[in-house]
């Protein structure tokens, strides 16, 4: 997998503040030879990898040439791209990152070159391992602004989901919630504001997923397809095919991805459940 070298992402970005003169090739100009001073993408093991990961509500992302070449960009594009809220959650992950001594980090809107469908279809279907293997998982709510985790439901303040920040909405964020040992989750500012063991009584509340599962994982309490067809019937992706594409992990199913075929993805992924399991409760949804 392709991972966020934490050390450099964070040297890169103050070097282009130029908070750190850096010297390279006898100048100073931060425009020349910095894609192999400053390599921030590089590809390790996540078997033997200590890593974080990030699980988030996309917003105005930035993409994996985008954080690749930020360095090459005009001085203009690159202050709009380091700008975007997208750039800013990258940074402040790294930061938590390195403040838990983790020296890589993967994000799922530039570890991935989405350009490449191969690569695109292999992540997609490695992911849920990837969280599984995480050292920490950081669950960032964007729209929470207290200090503290919600306890009860707020549909004047989060009015997208049932009263709950919109984190709990989305589709992929099903996975990430249940494959990874430690989910952290901070606020808006960065600040912590508790974990999933702790939270386990609320979490479970508001997904209907058993303490049990949300700590110690699938294998502790699953008993249908239909169960985490459950889990997921509220949530919402952006793409159609993302509605079946986000539960492949959950189910130990394997399929290529095919954009553009819509609800036929849904389908596919009943057959692949039925091929596997035989577990005929999958036809209820």
């Amino acid at each position: 997998m392709l991972l966020l070298n934490v050390k450099a992402v964070l040297d890169r970005d103050k070097a282009i503040l130029g908070r750190d003169q850096v010297v390279l090739d006898g100048n100073t100009d931060i425009k020349e030879g910095c894609t192999s001073r400053f390599r921030v993408l590089e590809e390790r093991d996540d078997a033997t990898t200590a890593y974080a990961i990030l699980s988030h509500r996309w917003q105005h992302e930035v993409d994996y040439s985008e954080m690749v070449d930020l360095m090459e960009m005009a001085e203009e594009k690159r202050k709009v791209v380091r700008q975007r809220n997208g750039y800013q959650k990258i940074l402040a992950s790294c930061e938590r990152a390195e403040r838990d001594r983790i020296e890589w980090l993967w994000v799922d809107t530039c570890c991935i070159d989405k350009r490449s469908s191969s690569e695109l279809s292999e992540a997609i279907n490695s992911m849920y391992r990837w969280y599984e293997n995480s050292t920490k998982c950081y669950a960032y709510l964007h729209d929470v602004g207290s200090p503290t985790f919600p306890t009860e439901p707020n549909p004047e303040q989060f009015s997208k989901f049932k009263g709950w920040p919109e984190w709990f909405s989305r589709g992929w964020t099903l996975q990430e919630l249940i494959a990874p040992r430690d989910v952290q989750f901070f606020n808006n500012r960065w600040a912590p504001i508790g974990n999933k063991r702790d939270l386990a009584d609320t979490l479970e509340e508001i997904t209907h997923i058993s303490k049990d599962i949300l700590i110690s994982g699938l294998d502790s309490g699953v008993r249908s397809a239909a169960q985490i067809m459950s889990w997921a019937a509220d949530r919402e992706t952006t793409r159609v095919e993302d509605r079946a594409y986000s539960l492949l992990g959950l189910f130990g199913v394997h399929m290529p991805m095919l954009y553009g075929e819509g609800r036929s993805a849904f389908q596919r992924l009943q057959l692949e459940i039925i091929r596997l399991s035989n577990d005929h409760s999958i036809f209820a949804w």
